[in-house]
Parts: structure tokens; sequence; C-alpha cells
């Protein structure tokens, strides 16, 4: 009986997220270059006008490290016609908010607004494009707020990705932390941050998505009035190193002074999230962890009492990812003795087909998942964004949860006998750093 419902429940999941989860849009380009995505949603007057740059932590000079993080912050300290500090008066003024972020990957900026506020909105957005104020003193404040952030940033185990990323990657970008190194911000010269905007911020390397209560024909002639007279620039071309294979365990230690418990860490290289296998490691994440019940926390938190947690995540990124186990000790356990246990269960799904309940729970995880995700306005407006830039295919909103439905457990055991692996495999000791 109890099988019946789990399987009446996943099937009314499955037909819910099918039918009520399509989110209609329309894309274009201008002929600079820039790709528009429009979402119309007339249940709030609410728009949201945002733009997603190609650029991230891994582009750039690399002993110019974190450039595009600092430009998430130098991109509001005004344009032509904005003054210096009055980005966030006029939005607020206005009943919006705003904010950014950025990843190694790229950084998006957005607007909500009332809808009656769109050409506001897409105004700020032409402006930080084609009338940014780079100048000297701009870049001073924004370096003294990047640190701030960084000091503001220093939490237990905070730095543990980027210890992680610094010893998987040996070439490639991503071992250098989208944060940058402060050394490298204090050496950079007006000049460099100016080339840097004339690479990385252009039409042709951006694409805008308007989502909300808009009308398409308004909205569309609004956007070629603001962007379609920015100049297209020079097209990005990145030539990054290729990692070489991981063919023998390795180890590293780091040390952070805001920890009292130390913590292991087990990390393989694991490919672009573009890839079918990227997302059979989310769902073997999700199965190891993925809430109380899950494998990990039963066994190691719960029934053995060894750890005071345990996870296991795919950080995968547009060109390499990293599928990591983690956990704490609790008490007297050592730290070899963690990574037994893990590697027990990494073992068991390599070697057995996981059971038909556990593979049934995660795929209603991910359902439940792609329901949430696009629930909201705000989300619709980054999916789309994301997929484009990201994966070179909006559509994914849609379609995406299709590949997730058809991941088998057969699948599951494949993949996790293909990357992790003991020979393909970094062990990190994070340890407490005496003061």
């Amino acid at each position: 009986m109890k099988k019946s419902i789990l399987t009446l429940a996943s099937a009314l999941l499955v037909a819910f997220s099918a039918s009520a989860q399509k989110v209609e849009f329309e894309e274009y380009d201008l002929d600079n270059g820039m790709h528009v995505i429009l979402h119309q949603d007339n249940s709030a007057p609410v728009v949201i006008t945002s733009v997603m740059y190609g650029v991230g932590g891994k582009d750039g000079n690399r002993k110019r490290t974190g450039f595009a993080h600092f430009f998430e912050h130098l991109l509001f300290e005004g344009t032509k016609n904005i003054g210096k500090g009055e980005w966030f008066k006029i939005v607020s003024s206005n009943g919006g908010r705003n904010n950014a972020n950025t990843s190694q990957d790229r950084t998006y900026y957005y607007e909500i607004f009332p809808s009656n506020k769109l050409e506001l909105g897409l105004w700020m957005e032409s402006e930080r494009l084609l009338h940014p104020i780079i100048k000297q003193q701009g870049v001073d404040t924004q370096n003294e707020v990047v640190k701030e952030e960084k000091r503001q940033g220093i939490r237990p185990y905070s730095n543990l990705v980027n210890e992680i990323s610094k010893n998987i990657f040996k070439v490639h970008p991503y071992k250098d932390p989208n944060i940058g190194y402060m050394k490298d911000l204090d050496a950079a010269t007006l000049e460099e941050f100016l080339a840097f905007n004339k690479k990385y911020y252009v039409p042709n390397n951006a694409t805008l998505v308007v989502a909300g209560d808009i009308d398409f024909a308004t909205t569309k002639k609004m956007i070629k009035d603001y962007f379609g007279p920015i100049p297209r620039g020079a097209e990005v071309v990145r030539t990054f190193p290729k990692e070489e294979p991981i063919t023998k365990e390795f180890t590293a230690k780091a040390y952070d002074e805001n920890i009292q418990i130390p913590a292991v860490v087990v990390a393989y290289r694991t490919p672009s999230f573009k890839t079918r296998d990227s997302k059979v490691l989310d769902m073997i994440s999700t199965y190891l962890s993925g809430g109380k019940s899950s494998v990990l926390y039963k066994k190691m938190v719960d029934t053995k009492k060894m750890a005071l947690a345990a996870q296991a995540v795919n950080l995968s990124q547009q060109d390499y990812g990293i599928y990591a186990l983690f956990a704490l000790p609790l008490g007297e356990v050592t730290l070899d003795a963690l990574v037994k246990e893990m590697d027990e269960e990494i073992l068991k799904i390599q070697t057995d087909l996981i059971s038909e309940r556990d593979f049934q729970k995660i795929q209603n995880q991910f359902e439940n998942n792609y329901v949430n995700a696009n629930s909201s306005v705000v989300g619709i407006a980054e999916s789309l964004a994301s997929y484009h830039v990201m994966y070179g295919n909006t559509n994914l909103i849609n379609s995406e949860i299709e590949v997730y439905r058809s991941i088998t457990r057969e699948e599951i055991r494949e993949v996790a006998k293909k990357y992790l692996n003991k020979n393909q495999r970094l062990i990190l000791d994070y340890l407490p750093k005496k003061k």
C-alpha cells in the first residue's frame, strides 16, 4: 500500500509540473548582438529588468584576479546621467529594489520595480552599459568595499571551496577565488579596469531579460530605443588551458583560524554542468545527503554518531565541476574514519543499484525543486538568463527536468564508477589554525 501511495503521489507531481510549469517566453537579438528574452506574467503589477553578462571570476589576466566581482560593485558607482551614490536612491524612491551577483562564469544585475516603472529599469541598465563612470576615485572606493566584504565574509569554513579549487585545478582559472586576491586589485591600474570594461561589458556579451507585467510591443520599442544605439564590441574569445586528468589520489592540508573542529573533504574533478553526467551527479548528491533521511546523514550523524555533519555536493560550473564529500567529526573520531565511512557508501553506489524507493524519492525531490524554481517571476527571470548565457539554450527552463526524469538507476551506478574513484581524487584536511 505504501508503495502504491508513493507511486500515485509521484505521478500526480509529474502531471502537475508538466501541465502547470511551462514557461512561455520570446527571444531575439538586437542588431548590436544583445540577446533579449521577454516573459509575460500579468498576475501582479511587477516587472524585473535584468542583464546577465558572460564574464566571471575565471575571466581576465591571472595577475589581476577578481575583476568581474570588483565590477559587480564598480558599475553601481554612477554613470554619465546617474550621479555618484544615486543609483540605489533612484531605485528605492521609485518603489524598487535591486542587486547583483557574480560567479566564476557570469555576472547578473537586476531591478524589481512596479510595472509602471519598466522604462526606468531599462534606462538604468542601458546607462550602466553605455555610460559607466570609471575613475580612480570610484576604483579606490570600491576597493575598500570589496576588502570590507571579504572581512565580513570570513566565517567558519567559508574558505573551504577556495581551498578545494586551488588544489583540484592546476591550470584552469577556477583555481583562483571568485573574489580574487587583494594584492591583484591593489596593483591594478585605472587603464586595466577601463580595458576590462571595454572587453566584457558590451551588448554582444550581454543578455537582457524583462519579465513580469509587460506588453510585448511596448517593451520591444523601449528596448530598441535604449539598447539599440549601443555599439557592438569585439567578440569575446576564450582559450582557457585544459586540465590533465587526475590519475592518482593526492592529499592537502589547509588551515583556518576561525574554526575549532577540523573537517575532511574528499573531492573529485567532474565535467561541465552542460553534460548529462553532471545531472546524474546531482542525483547522487541528493541520494547521499538530500535531507535528514539521506544516506550519509542517517548513517554518520544519526546511527553511528560519528559526525556532526556529513554532506555530498556537486559544485558544477561551465567548464569543469567539483564533486565533494564533506564531514565534521564528533568527539574523538578521526578524519580517516570519516573518509572510510563515506567511501563505503560510494562503493555501494558503484556496485549495486540504489533501491526503487530511494530512486523514486530523489526523483520527487527534483520534481519539487523544478516546481519551486519556476514559482516566481524573479526566479524565472534569472533562470531564463542563465540557461541562455551558460548553456546556450533558453528552453532548458522547460526541458531540463526531462533529462532528470530520464536518468536511470543504472546510469547512477555507471557515473559513480566513472568519476568517483580513489585514484581520481583529492583528500583535503581542513584544520584549525593556532592563533
